[in-house]
């Protein structure tokens, strides 16, 4: 496949008017030098600032730069989404604008793709200047936890300065709080060849950082939702459908032992306990009725799958 560019340079935006210059004189500066074809792509995500009005300014002076500006805030997948949609580059390179992410790194990122020909190239910070207990405590728990579950092997996977192959963000889809784990929606998507490369991790200069503790906790839960959709998204019986009858036999045996276990009692002149006073007998019973659910539930979800568009979308790498 043949494409107009080297480089299609990605950067997501929220009130950043400050750094803009600075990392564009920067990105231009390293790639001039380089001789690569280029465009930046710049996604402003409804700054309330001027980083509008300084980007139209910014391509009015290099025609290699492009904007889109959002009505309104609508977070970075979204911005990740429309800049991957609008790449030409053969390899694509995601950075934050708020010059943490050094370009200087953007030729090796480069290389990696283009010489080893690694599917996804991502940062890792190993020397952070971030807040301890606020920023780099909570990434290290989050780090750690979607390495046990996505079984990807790295250090820094929401780590804003990537580099991907074209193929790469052009099948996949980004959405909600998912530019977290795009490696993880490569891989899903057949995408295998992920690595990381270590990498500048700069000083905030300007502005303050988006971090908080919402969007810690959105991303575990975001991470969970991957998780469940690829494992089993294309076959919820197997989930629900287990779930319930496992639930469901649980319940009718406990239930069954408890009514024979008054009966025996009973035939035999001894005490026994009513079985309506014995609340294991209502929780069986509960146990029951959630388990039907549960199995009806994977059986609605299974003819949803089944009646779905997507029910057939398999990416293809190559035909002859």
């Amino acid at each position: 496949m043949t494409y107009s560019k080297d480089l299609s340079i990605v950067i997501s935006l929220y009130n950043e008017e400050e750094s803009l210059p600075e990392l564009i004189g920067w990105i231009e500066k390293v790639v001039t030098g380089q001789g690569y074809s280029y465009e930046i792509i710049m996604v402003d995500d409804g700054s309330t600032d001027n980083s509008w009005k300084i980007i139209k300014k910014l391509s009015q002076d290099n025609p290699c730069i492009r904007g889109i500006s959002f009505r309104r805030n609508y977070g970075k997948s979204a911005a990740l989404f429309h800049g991957f949609k609008a790449a030409e580059g053969r390899v694509v390179i995601t950075m934050d604008a708020d010059l943490q992410d050094s370009p200087d790194e953007i030729p090796e990122l480069y290389r990696m793709i283009t010489e080893e020909e690694y599917d996804i190239v991502s940062g890792w910070k190993k020397q952070r200047f971030d807040n301890k207990l606020t920023k780099n405590l909570p990434s290290k728990l989050y780090n750690w936890t979607a390495r046990k579950i996505t079984g990807i092997r790295l250090h820094d996977m929401n780590c804003g300065l990537k580099a991907y192959r074209n193929e790469v963000v052009k099948n996949i889809e980004v959405y909600g709080e998912m530019h977290r784990y795009i490696p993880y929606l490569a891989k899903n998507a057949g995408f295998g060849r992920i690595t990381e490369k270590p990498v500048q991790h700069q000083k905030r200069k300007y502005g303050v950082s988006k971090f908080g503790i919402e969007r810690f906790v959105n991303g575990f839960l975001d991470l969970i939702s991957l998780w469940f959709l690829s494992t089993f998204g294309k076959k919820p019986m197997h989930f629900f459908g287990f779930t319930g009858i496992l639930m469901f036999l649980t319940g009718g045996f406990i239930a069954i032992w408890i009514i024979a276990s008054k009966l025996i009692h009973q035939a035999q002149g001894l005490d026994f306990r009513p079985v309506a006073e014995q609340p294991m007998f209502y929780l069986a019973l509960v146990a029951v009725l959630l388990g039907f659910q549960l199995f009806l539930a994977g059986f609605i979800c299974e003819m949803i799958s089944r009646s779905s568009n997507e029910r057939n979308h398999y990416n293809i790498r190559e035909e002859i």
